[in-house]
């Protein structure tokens, strides 16, 4: 990670890590579908591990402010459901992760995001749906979950999956994925610092650089989302996040 990270960034480098903290600020109030950009797009520059013990914080940074935005909203019940096999899932990822290349690494995160791509479509058809109930679904969704977002924090389409199938209330649903993800993030970072050895000093001072442009990214959001075309912008996210993944394979 440190030969990675240890020389100066580039000015394209810095405008890609910019431009991404942005658009993870973004997806947590509102503008759904930029933060599975960010995995795929900084994947392809710094490499699979590297990228995602450097997008984690950002990510974390990210919750604590949807979190505080969406705080009352929330379905605890659901939450402590998943909690437990999500964790179980994240520490099979940090097997599965110490024992692979980084290419191969690169590789499942890309088949992990383009197996989220039609779970995003289906989001943006999907009219009604039967609730899933019982700790069978909780169970698979949560290791599923869990192994997505250690293996390059790709893990919200198979959340939204979830949590739309519970037919939850709009501010209830966003309110229970913002506290699913911090806590699962929290969770993984001392994974990232003493096992995979990704978040390190220097990605670090970079993630507190990107705070303020995050905050940002949480204010665009906000605004965005009452202003713009909605479907058509989520449909060109889509795009862009399937393009972005089918690089990595090459």
């Amino acid at each position: 990670m440190e030969s990675e990270l240890a020389g100066s960034l580039t000015h394209y480098e810095w405008t890609v890590l910019i431009t991404m903290a942005l658009f993870v600020g973004m997806s947590k109030t509102g503008v759904y579908g930029l933060g599975m950009l960010a995995a795929p797009v900084l994947a392809g520059l710094f490499g699979g591990k590297v990228s995602a013990g450097l997008l984690l914080p950002m990510l974390s940074m990210a919750d604590i402010f949807a979190v505080i935005y969406y705080n009352r909203h929330a379905s605890w019940p659901h939450l402590w459901k998943l909690f437990p096999f999500a964790a179980l899932g994240v520490i099979i990822a940090i097997w599965v992760g110490d024992v692979i290349t980084d290419r191969t690494f690169k590789i499942m995160m890309a088949v992990f995001i383009l197996g989220g791509i039609p779970v995003m479509i289906w989001r943006e058809r999907m009219k009604n749906a039967m609730p899933l109930s019982g700790y069978g679904w909780s169970g698979f969704f949560g290791m599923t979950g869990g192994f997505s977002t250690m293996i390059g924090n790709t893990a919200g389409p198979i959340m939204s999956l979830y949590l739309l199938a519970m037919q939850l209330p709009k501010n209830v649903l966003i309110g229970t994925g913002a506290w699913f993800f911090l806590v699962i993030n929290l969770f993984k970072t001392p994974f990232h610092i003493f096992v995979w050895e990704t978040i390190t000093p220097r990605s670090f001072t970079i993630n507190l650089m990107m705070w303020p442009v995050i905050l940002l990214g949480g204010y665009l959001g906000i605004r965005l989302v009452r202003i713009i075309p909605e479907k058509p912008f989520r449909w060109l996210v889509i795009g862009m996040t399937a393009l972005a993944s089918l690089r990595l394979f090459f």
